[in-house]
Formats: C-alpha cells, sequence, structure tokens
C-alpha cells in the first residue's frame, strides 16, 4: 500500500490564520507511529504538471497562480496569501491524489494524505483549496490510463461543490456528497447525488445516509475508480463541523466502502482515498 505525502513543502501563513496547515504533518507522524503504514511505503508526492492542471482549469486561472496576480477579492474568496510556497504545495497536493489513483489502478488501493480540495473551481480558488485535485485526478487517469467511468465519493462535512460544477452533465464522473445541509458552501452546487444532513445528526442517522447514498452511487455509476475523500470533519469534536458524529463511525466508513468495493460487481473496481 502507497501512501503519499506532501507536508514537507511548508506554506507560511500569517500568526492566527485559521487554517491549520500544521496537520498534514501531524497525520504523516501520526500513521507512523501507529505502524498503519510502512516508512518504505510512504512517498513523496509529485508535482502536477501544468498539462495535468489545465485538463480542469483554465489557463486564466492557472497563470493567476503561478504568476501571484490574484485580486484582492479572489484572494479573500481562495482563503490564503499568495506566495511561491503556496503554488508549490499546491502542485504536489494534487500529484498526489493522481500518484494515488495509478497506484490504486495498479495495485487495488492508494492514498494521499492532503488533497481533497473540492471547493475550487475551473477559474477560481475557493474555500482553502487551490486546485481540485479530485477533478484533476479523475481526469488524468481518464485521459492517460483508459478510464472510462469514475465515481467521486465525498465525505467531507462541506459540500464539494467545486467537484459538483466540473463534472455537471458528463455521466462520466459521478459525483457523491454527503455533508452539513446548513454548512460552507452556504450556496450549494447539485452533485449527481446530494445527502444533506441536519445540524447535530448522529451516528445511526449518518450510517444510514451514507449506506443508502453509498449503494445509489455505485449502481448508478458502476465504475472502474471510486476516489474517496474521507474528510474527519463530520467529527462531533470538530469545532466547525456541526455534527455530532463518533470517531467510531468515522472508522466504520472506510470499513463499509471497502466491504462494498470487494462485493462482487460487473467490472474491476479500485480506490483512491484522500
Amino acid at each position: 500500500m502507497k501512501v503519499f505525502y506532501s507536508d514537507s513543502f511548508i506554506v507560511g501563513l500569517p500568526k492566527g490564520h485559521r487554517f491549520p496547515m500544521p496537520k498534514y504533518a501531524l497525520l504523516r507522524q501520526q500513521v507512523l507511529a501507529s505502524n498503519i503504514v510502512k516508512p518504505n511505503d510512504l512517498k513523496l508526492s509529485p508535482p502536477a504538471t501544468d498539462a495535468q492542471i489545465l485538463r480542469v482549469h483554465t489557463p486564466e486561472y492557472l497563470q493567476k497562480i503561478i504568476h501571484g496576480n490574484l485580486t484582492e477579492s479572489e484572494i479573500r474568496r481562495l482563503g490564503f496569501p499568495w506566495s511561491s510556497d503556496l503554488v508549490e504545495r499546491s502542485r504536489h497536493s494534487v500529484g498526489g491524489t493522481i500518484a494515488a489513483c495509478r497506484t490504486a489502478l495498479q495495485e487495488g488501493l492508494g492514498i494521499n494524505l492532503a488533497g481533497g480540495t473540492h471547493h475550487a473551481h475551473p477559474g477560481h480558488g475557493e474555500g482553502f483549496c487551490v486546485f481540485n485535485d479530485v477533478a484533476i485526478a479523475a481526469r488524468s487517469v481518464q485521459d492517460g490510463d483508459g478510464i472510462q467511468r469514475v465515481v467521486i465519493l465525498d465525505c467531507d462535512v462541506h459540500q464539494g461543490d467545486g467537484t459538483a460544477v466540473i463534472f455537471r452533465n458528463d455521466p462520466s464522473v459521478y459525483t457523491f456528497s454527503i455533508h452539513g445541509e446548513k454548512n460552507f458552501p452556504f450556496r450549494k452546487q447539485p452533485s449527481d447525488l446530494d445527502i444533506g444532513l441536519p445540524d447535530g445528526c448522529d451516528d445511526h442517522m449518518y450510517l444510514d445516509a451514507l449506506v443508502a447514498g453509498l449503494e445509489q452511487a455505485l449502481n448508478a455509476s458502476q465504475p472502474e475508480l471510486a476516489i474517496y475523500i474521507a474528510g474527519a470533519d463530520p467529527f462531533e469534536g470538530d469545532r466547525l463541523g456541526r455534527l455530532a458524529i463518533t470517531k467510531n463511525v468515522i472508522t466504520d466508513r472506510l470499513k463499509i466502502f471497502m466491504a462494498r468495493g470487494e462485493r462482487p460487481r460487473d467490472g474491476e473496481e479500485d480506490m483512491c482515498l484522500r
């Protein structure tokens, strides 16, 4: 099992900035300390190329990001101050998801410890998301690896609005988002399947909705590759999540996804975890 990381690319943020950038290094340390991953299986994420990014994002937006020509309103919408370090880290974060997907196609499973930047739209960044890594990865395996059908299973507490926009009216990529209905983004974009959960949603309600949504998404998409965004923010202890999901259910999600992927289906299904 190969696990890709990009936390060695440091982005300096202003003091008091609310994005918890150290979480990525802490996660890598934890998976090593817990013996979840062997040291030799941890791989530095490669950078995404301009050609890969342009499969999803507009040339104008990419040039703005590369050269730091964002307007003040665009920077506010993105949530990060521009820096060359931000560009470099974002490239490697995207490259990690592409590499994880290609590993999944070869070995059945691949993992990226970063990514899940599902608020990035074709022409702008948003909500701390510079490039939409899952969309770029989906397009990369379609264009370069002969994959025709992809499903994106988004379990972040925030709806994947950017991903929904990118693949709107595209039957080759099925988008499923289970999220807090009243949480960011406040203007949702329609995915192929959206399940909006009420504030305070508990374990029982969450699991019932997740299992039903997963069955519907997989049956409708018949995917060759599943990209799973394993957001931890539905957890009851998340200060902005607004749901009441325990750690046990956060863990059980992966078991449910893996068990569903192992059931007999028409064709093979591989999984990229992000």
